[in-house]
């Protein structure tokens, strides 16, 4: 584990094994880790849980929140009891300026979302796995985005061949 400058760690804490902690502040009963990196501005809420392979920078997480693995939430303030599924990322940053992203109290956002700031999550809203959020969704209120599956049954095998082809071509 690596403690930089500025930690603040409340009692009854549980800091798991290969974190890197600098700048933030953890509350008390927390779970941190395994593998958990909080970078400066971060403010881990009283039982709440940052798991394996979850990076904050200037992240607020409320009382009772879980990100418990593979996210990265960079400027986002997480409500109380809100739920980040596996593979969530805030996308903060456009190239010029950070922007913020507001997830309320008791809002459930899926595996292998991306929340594009600014945005805001209402309270208690649901957010499916595999979105990409880029406006604000409304308290209590489900958003999506996902385009139909489509399966070309046969598409595979000729594919392949055509590509063999091109490799064979380029070898001549």
């Amino acid at each position: 584990m690596v403690f930089g400058p500025g930690v603040t760690i409340a009692n009854n804490v549980e800091i798991l094994p290969f974190c890197h902690i600098e700048g933030a502040s953890v509350a008390e009963g927390a779970q941190i880790g395994p593998f958990a990196r909080l970078r400066p501005g971060t403010a881990v809420g009283v039982d709440a849980k940052v798991g394996n392979f979850v990076e904050t920078k200037n992240a607020q997480l409320g009382a009772g929140a879980k990100a418990s693995h593979l996210s990265y939430l960079g400027d986002a303030t997480i409500g109380d009891r809100a739920t980040i599924g596996a593979g969530t990322i805030t996308c903060n940053y456009d190239g010029y300026l950070k922007h913020k992203t507001v997830v309320g109290n008791d809002a459930f956002i899926g595996s292998n979302t991306a929340l594009v700031a600014p945005v805001t999550i209402g309270d208690g809203a649901i957010v499916g796995a595999g979105s990409t959020i880029t406006q604000d969704v409304a308290a209590d209120a489900l958003a999506l985005t996902r385009a139909p599956q489509l399966a070309k049954d046969g598409w595979a095998p000729v594919y392949r061949e055509q590509k063999q082809k091109e490799k064979d071509s380029k070898k001549k």
